[in-house]
């Protein structure tokens, strides 16, 4: 199976993703803190600018911007992603993410290029890491033909699209398809990129809390191809 089509810069139309940005950009906007936005932004590495809203203070916001809101469709969740990616305030694109990971359900397969746009928008780890295990994860359980997309993301030139196929069955437990993610860790085990490294790394500790001897089974014939903090990371919990 193959995800195609191109996805429109701003989304469908969609009344309640207008209703949504004027409520959500009015309340956000009233309660930026310059001097805060300056931190998080230099904490974040300059990836985006921020408006200085901590995260509790933006939770409380946006269940208040939701509040009265109907279940959206899939164009309503296309639409209110595509326009907070939009506005260079990285709240709003938290407040997306947010709004995805609770609505994933609402959308099909035909939402996964939707997904990787978003992925590969300003990309940065507080975003990518969220969209693969909450909503790539999400998609490909609903509909395991996508896995076929996902092998396709793991050999991508884009390092936080690798990142999303390493990190996209985090949650699965024992429905994790360990074959698959043994092969997509041995396939990037040689990358130069931190983030690749240690999604590796993650995915297999968060693994080994299902089957910490196929792990250990793992690494022991193939240690030699993994970097040294992707090792450390793997066998946090369950030792050597």
């Amino acid at each position: 199976m193959t995800v195609t089509g191109a996805v429109a810069a701003d989304g469908p139309p969609s009344a309640l993703a207008d209703t949504v940005l004027e409520r959500l950009t009015a309340a956000y906007g009233a309660a930026a803190d310059p001097a805060r936005a300056v931190a998080m932004r230099a904490y974040m590495k300059d990836v985006a600018s921020f408006l200085g809203i901590p995260a509790p203070g933006r939770r409380a916001l946006s269940r208040a911007v939701l509040a009265g809101t109907p279940r959206p469709e899939e164009s309503d969740c296309t639409a209110i992603a595509l326009r907070c990616w939009a506005l260079p305030p990285r709240e709003y694109q938290y407040f997306a993410v947010d709004y995805l990971r609770r609505f994933t359900g609402r959308c099909s397969s035909a939402f996964l290029p939707v997904t990787r746009r978003l992925i590969t928008t300003v990309p940065w780890w507080d975003t990518v890491d969220l969209l693969a295990v909450h909503v790539v994860g999400a998609l490909v359980a609903a509909d395991p033909r996508l896995a076929v997309e996902m092998d396709a993301w793991i050999a991508d030139d884009d390092l936080w699209v690798a990142r999303a196929a390493l990190l996209h069955q985090l949650a699965y437990k024992d429905r994790t398809d360990a074959d698959r993610l043994f092969g997509y860790c041995l396939r990037q085990s040689g990358h130069p990129d931190f983030f690749v490294r240690k999604a590796i790394g993650w995915s297999l500790r968060e693994y080994a809390r299902t089957d910490p001897d196929a792990v250990r089974a793992l690494l022991g014939r193939e240690r030699g191809r993994f970097a040294p903090l992707t090792v450390r990371e793997a066998l946090r919990n369950i030792g050597a």
